[in-house]
């Protein structure tokens, strides 16, 4: 009998498991995601800036699912109720069953908002596509209201970004250079927009090399931000951000980057380990704990590597997981031995507004400005390209049918 593998999740992590799984043509699979495409999300801050469109950071799921040579693959636009892992079957809201031999679990993460700082679920997610447009509408609506009503009145827009870990730089910057060309190549007299990144942690992204934190704190004054460190969000409320040092600060938006937790699909695997965050907990070979058929990657895991340090997450570990991962479902079909994952970071690589980034390559290399903008666009492209020509390609046999 053939056997049935099912992906939950369309993000980097499940299309990098897709692409091993399709090198068997005998196997069935089934992808399944709540939406219809994959959010390049990394990529969605340039389409706050006005650098992309909506096109530019997805790829259609239905289209690529198609372009791939595999005559038993196919996408499934559903939401998932509930994983009865003894049944080996999937229910969804849409009231279709769905059955597997073999689970990749890849629906990621997002924004977690601590329901103890009062106001914060007003803030705006830009993680989320959907609400990244609105955003983004909104933005540009009080621009254009500042503008007209500039000869009465010149307010104050005032952007409060509350975390200054890689999400939280990269929206700031990008939104204060898109800002100060936008009010440039106007020539509009009010030219007043204030952008405040705040850190709870004493300087902007914990965790970096001391000279990537410099590099890129030089970068955001130079732009104009406002960086307050070692200071946490008490409250939102009244137009006003409340902080841990006394201090409060007027806002027309508050953009919330604080940490994450896993998707609440996890819920649905009550019996496997998971970490404070609702992660997965997988072993070397990425799988739960309880069921060896049930695999874990990308964001929606706790991935360590052999040093057992947890990996943080990000686009270079969803690939090696679910790279991985999918490697193994076929070895486990096969009956051959599967791979111990051991997944390395290759770098990092931070927007900075424009065309300007900062990087470490491997840990041996530091770069900055046009070059390091250079090589973040390779590397994205790189992702992408092969993507577009499956998606051109089953854009093209839909067009057939």
């Amino acid at each position: 009998m053939m056997k049935k593998v099912v992906i939950i999740g369309g993000g980097y992590a499940g299309i990098y498991a897709l692409r091993e799984l399709v090198k068997n043509k005998n196997i069935k699979i089934t992808l399944i995601d709540k939406h219809t495409y994959h959010n390049l999300q990394p990529e969605v801050y340039d389409l706050i800036a006005n650098k992309s469109n909506f096109a530019d950071v997805t790829i259609d799921l239905t289209t690529l699912c198609m372009g791939f040579n595999h005559n038993y693959l196919e996408f499934k636009n559903l939401k998932v109720r509930k994983i009865d892992q003894a049944a080996k079957k999937i229910y969804t809201e849409e009231q279709e069953i769905v059955e597997f031999d073999y689970l990749i679990m890849a629906a990621g993460t997002r924004t977690f908002f601590p329901p103890s700082i009062p106001g914060l679920n007003n803030a705006d997610d830009i993680k989320k596509l959907h609400r990244a447009i609105t955003f983004k509408q909104s933005f540009e609506q009080q621009l254009f209201e500042k503008i007209k009503n500039e000869s009465k009145q010149c307010a104050d827009t005032r952007i409060v970004v509350v975390g200054a870990g890689l999400s939280g730089v990269e929206i700031a910057a990008e939104m204060a250079y898109y800002s100060n060309k936008f009010f440039e190549r106007g020539n509009f007299s009010c030219d007043n927009l204030k952008i405040s990144l705040i850190s709870s942690s004493v300087a902007i992204l914990p965790g970096l090399s001391r000279q990537l934190v410099n590099i890129s704190q030089e970068r955001l004054k130079s732009l104009g931000i406002n960086i307050i460190t070692n200071t946490k969000l008490v409250k939102v409320e009244d137009g006003f951000c409340y902080f841990s040092n006394g201090t409060k600060i007027n806002h027309s938006f508050v953009i919330f980057t604080g940490g994450v937790e896993a998707s609440t699909i996890t819920s649905e695997l009550d019996d496997v380990e998971k970490n404070g965050r609702g992660q997965i907990v997988v072993n070397e070979y990425l799988q739960t704990d309880k069921y060896e058929n049930i695999f874990a990657i990308g964001d929606i895991a706790e991935i360590r590597n052999r040093n057992g340090e947890i990996m943080p997450p990000n686009v270079t570990i969803a690939r090696i997981s679910g790279t991985d991962a999918g490697k193994n479902v076929l070895n486990m079909i096969a009956g051959k031995s599967m791979v111990k994952s051991n997944p390395k970071l290759d770098g990092i690589l931070i927007a900075l507004g424009g065309k300007y980034a900062a990087g470490d390559i491997f840990g041996l290399l530091t770069v900055k400005g046009r070059i390091a903008y250079e090589i973040k666009k390779y590397v994205f492209s790189s992702y992408r390209k092969p993507l577009l020509k499956l998606i051109k390609i089953g854009y093209n046999k839909l067009k057939r049918l």
